[in-house]
């Protein structure tokens, strides 16, 4: 059954994102990303005590695709 979509307005789409309006069968948003962060980076919640002295973050990656793409159309 076709879809009544009345007025709207899009102020912006992030890279990653996915637009729909009306009927669909299938959504697949295409999207890779790597992050490197160091020690303690990612610690969340409240009176935290973190102590990384001597901290390095190995950004080396010896393998040129993590997470192919491919068929994901």
């Amino acid at each position: 059954m076709p879809a009544i979509v009345g007025a709207f307005k899009i102020n912006s789409v992030g890279t990653s994102s996915v637009v729909h309006v009306g009927d669909v069968i299938n959504i697949s948003p295409n999207s890779v990303v790597k992050t490197f962060a160091g020690a303690g980076s990612f610690n969340t919640g409240d009176g935290l005590y973190v102590l990384n002295q001597n901290s390095i973050t190995n950004t080396y990656d010896s393998d040129l695709v993590d997470q192919p793409m491919v068929l994901n159309a």
